[in-house]
């Protein structure tokens, strides 16, 4: 299987979770953007190994169980996430906003686990968004538990594009900005990543891998109780790791 069958395959499966019902052939070549003989091999490839079934005979295809089988006994063994996602949720409850875990894929930051908050109006993501790590509070947090020489590296090579107006572009200013963290034991976006969203994440390690941990919501209801939300992390995450 070559990248693109490979990236298609997992666009189909995300395809039929946001449409959330069965598809024809024909949807699913709309869905993916793509020439529906590609759409028609891969579709057959994928009922051969048993991940996809014909509903009554009419055309219309969806997954069956077995990806999500798959999916179950792949997260029974993960190493971090079903210690920490109760954490994950006792922080959400406890700050009423969106708590987040995160480590570092590469110069980006991947989401390993989301809790979203109960609030109308509140921060939404899910597992598996990767963000530039230098436009995220997680991102700043996991490059204080680096070597400096490395920081310094992967500050110098990374692409510093402004995602919003007000992300930190500069190498000197977004080391510096490191460093603060580093000294305080947390850090901080305002705005940088979702313009009106503001989040602190504290960095910790598990079996000597480095993640951390956002707490993100607006910014009119963040500021005022970012230094309370911190310490509720610190001291939840000092109970768990």
């Amino acid at each position: 299987m070559d990248v693109k069958t490979a990236g298609r395959t997992v666009d189909l499966f995300e395809l039929f979770a946001k449409s959330k019902a069965p598809l024809t052939l024909s949807e699913i070549a709309r869905g993916l953007s793509a020439p529906q003989s590609s759409c028609f091999n891969l579709v057959r490839a994928l009922e051969a190994r048993g991940f996809l079934y014909s509903i009554g005979g009419n055309k219309r295809l969806y997954p069956t169980r077995k990806l999500f089988d798959i999916a179950q006994a792949i997260a029974e063994y993960e190493p971090a996430i079903p210690r920490l996602e109760p954490l994950l949720e006792k922080l959400r409850d406890a700050t009423n906003e969106t708590a987040i875990l995160g480590t570092r894929q590469g110069d980006r930051v991947i989401y390993l686990a989301v809790a979203e908050g109960q609030q109308t109006i509140r921060y939404m993501s899910r597992a598996g968004e990767l963000k530039p790590i230098h436009a995220s509070a997680i991102g700043k947090a996991l490059l204080t538990t680096a070597p400096a020489d490395e920081r310094a590296d992967i500050v110098k090579r990374v692409a510093l594009p402004a995602v919003t107006g007000n992300t930190i572009t500069g190498r000197d200013e977004l080391l510096a900005e490191i460093a603060t963290a580093e000294a305080r034991g947390w850090s901080q976006t305002r705005g940088e990543n979702v313009a009106d969203v503001m989040a602190i994440a504290v960095p910790f390690k598990v079996d000597g891998a480095a993640y951390a941990i956002a707490i993100a919501g607006p910014i009119g209801r963040m500021e005022p109780l970012a230094a309370q939300h911190v310490a509720t992390v610190q001291a939840m995450i000092g109970t768990m790791v």
